[in-house]
């Protein structure tokens, strides 16, 4: 090789390395670990919603769902295929949940993501099964409610996450 060539590489080489060396004493300038208390006092700050709160949420919207259509059109049909449709939404969530708040399922992060992908699929088979087996259970079958359940109760997650927000605690002095 060239020797101004090789000259040039090794000082663009060195350059490289200078300017990655200032970038990362930059980065770790700026970076601080929480304390212990700081943490904690973080983790006050911004609760966690419960899974079990959005099932409880789904489950209520459900039942006001079924009493609302059972008043309004006076047909149990109606209001058996909206329950029915909640219901194929909320009995999954309620599995998912408790699978995901199992104790295997926080072992760590590979044993959490793999109990979030079993237990959603679950969540899914078990959901397409309820609404294959719905001509089944039901006598008859109001396919617009079942679906008019089902899509509400779904969205639901929506409404629990802005209305679940727990309260943050306030800082004591």
């Amino acid at each position: 090789m060239d020797p101004s060539i090789q000259a040039s590489w090794t000082a663009d080489k060195s350059t490289q390395t200078a300017f990655m060396a200032a970038s990362e004493v930059d980065e770790t300038k700026d970076f601080r670990p929480m304390t212990a208390q700081e943490a904690q006092a973080w983790r006050a700050s911004h609760p966690t919603l419960s899974v079990w709160k959005v099932v409880g949420v789904q489950l209520m919207l459900a039942l006001v769902l079924a009493l609302s259509a059972s008043w309004i059109w006076g047909r149990s049909s109606i209001a058996f295929s909206l329950m029915y449709g909640a219901f194929a939404v909320v009995l999954p969530s309620a599995l998912f949940a408790r699978g995901m708040t199992s104790r295997l399922a926080s072992v760590n992060a590979v044993s959490a993501a793999m109990s979030f992908a079993v237990w959603q699929g679950v969540k899914m088979v078990l959901t397409v099964l309820l609404l294959a087996l719905a001509p089944r259970v039901l006598n008859e079958v109001s396919w617009p409610a079942l679906l008019v359940g089902l899509l509400l109760t779904m969205k639901v997650y929506w409404l629990a996450l802005a209305w679940g927000r727990p309260k943050k605690a306030t800082p004591q002095d």
